[in-house]
């Protein structure tokens, strides 16, 4: 996961100022000495990485500081503090054209996932209640359009196209028929090329030129490292871009990138992609950004995953089942269901403040869903609805049509009788909160949990 080494390095830098009853200058400049090291390591910026340790220096070792009764705290959050200025200080919301449609630019270069990201964040107003329409003005790369008509059936946005037209031409007519026809925005997939060039910075400044958009915004790809920067900056010399899409933060990067775009451009990280489904696309958040990489977890995103897989209607029915304590089987496997939605589990429960930094060597095994959805599915609707039925001749018949042992089957029932009590010590108003605020009871027994079947 991206930041792993660095908050790694971060809490072993924290660990030794935690163990001093009392900072002095030197301990703090030691320890900025291994942040700034653990800084470059994760490919920021050098010049960022300088003026950040020697922004946090200057704070920590004011008298203030030195001081307080816990010293090694008032550090940490000075870093934090500085982190999230880093990063751009808040969330940096889209513009907004006075008149419709808004004109959102999408540049790159070729293989940063800019088609995939033009769709997620189509699928994104979308669910927000905009109508976005998708535009194919990548009219050199082979199969362009089409895969962005793929991807845009996909996530129920309209998609506008002209074979290989003038990419001017597409993105004016685009407008015109976005306007004839009520689409609030407007998403160009420009093309990209494998490597910046005069010729395609030229389309680009002419597309901007005729259509004028509200928008650009620079798709990269955060596992190439210190050349994102570099390839951000150019593309903003040239362009002058608003905004920058950070994809691939789930994959194994150093995302140093994300620490360094803004401070380098002075534009804001608008996205992040967390994934390669087409839902993993997350609004940014600088602070809750640093939380993460100080290994403070992200509980307000997590919840933010929740709530987008379970609806209100489902919220208010398992409420009542958590009043009544009917929950049964088949709810089981609809929580299993909606976390597997949320994303990759591991980075889930990295989210859960103290959870991550336990999980560095933990190996989750997402199959084990498989194993479970086979293992209820194998029983009938009556022992779905009533797990006290399950006796050992049911069992044997269940493990035999899962191809599963008993002792699994004995394992998930035993899960599921942790959960009912679980369930049954929240109570109803307990129930009714957590619901709200989008918490999943099932998270409270991931099969990552369990030992592997056999």
């Amino acid at each position: 996961m991206a930041f792993e080494g660095l908050t790694d390095k971060l809490s072993a830098a924290f660990k030794k100022l935690r163990s001093k009853g009392k900072l002095t200058e030197n301990d703090v400049k030691d320890a900025m000495r291994e942040v700034r090291l653990a800084l470059l390591e994760a490919d920021v910026n050098y010049k960022v990485a300088k003026d950040f340790t020697a922004t946090v220096t200057e704070r920590a070792v004011g008298q203030q500081v030195m001081e307080s009764l816990t010293p090694a705290q008032m550090v940490i959050k000075i870093v934090n503090e500085e982190l999230v200025n880093l990063m751009g200080g808040q969330e940096a919301p889209l513009a907004h054209a006075s008149k419709p449609p808004t004109v959102m630019m999408m540049c790159g270069l070729q293989g940063s996932g800019k088609t995939t990201h033009t769709a997620k964040i189509g699928r994104l107003l979308k669910s927000k209640g905009h109508r976005p329409l998708l535009v194919a003005c990548d009219v050199y790369r082979p199969a362009a359009i089409k895969q962005l008509q793929v991807v845009g059936e996909q996530v129920g946005v309209p998609v506008f196209e002209m074979g290989t037209a003038n990419p001017v031409d597409i993105a004016k007519a685009a407008i015109r028929h976005a306007r004839d026809y009520g689409n609030d925005y407007v998403l160009l997939d420009t093309a990209g090329r494998l490597h910046i060039d005069e010729e395609l910075m030229q389309e680009l400044k002419n597309v901007k030129a005729e259509v004028e958009p509200q928008e650009i915004l620079f798709v990269i790809d955060a596992m190439i490292g210190q050349d994102a920067v570099r390839v951000a900056k150019e593309f903003h010399d040239a362009l002058g871009i608003t905004g920058v899409v950070l994809t691939k933060l789930d994959g194994d990067t150093r995302g140093g990138a994300a620490l360094s775009v803004r401070a380098v451009t002075g534009q804001p990280i608008k996205f992040i992609g967390t994934g390669e489904k087409l839902d993993n696309l997350e609004v940014f958040h600088p602070e809750r950004m640093a939380s993460r990489i100080l290994g403070m977890g992200d509980v307000m995103s997590l919840i933010e995953r929740a709530e987008q897989q379970i609806s209100e209607k489902e919220a208010r029915e398992l409420e009542r089942k958590l009043r009544e304590n009917s929950f049964d089987m088949n709810d089981m496997l609809d929580q299993f269901r909606q976390i597997r939605k949320m994303g990759d589990i591991k980075g889930l429960l990295g989210m859960i403040p103290g959870i991550g930094s336990k999980l560095k060597d933990v190996e989750i095994d997402e199959r084990q869903f498989d194993r479970l959805e086979a293992i209820i599915l194998s029983m009938t609707p009556a022992e779905r609805a009533k797990p006290a039925i399950i006796n050992p001749s049911r069992k044997r018949r269940i493990a035999a049509g899962c191809g599963m042992k008993v002792e699994d089957v004995n394992r998930l029932l035993k899960q599921y009788d942790s959960m009912c009590q679980m369930m049954k010590q929240m109570g109803g108003a307990k129930g009714k909160k957590m619901k709200r605020r989008g918490m999943l009871p099932g998270l409270g027994g991931m099969p990552g949990k369990f030992p592997p079947m056999g």
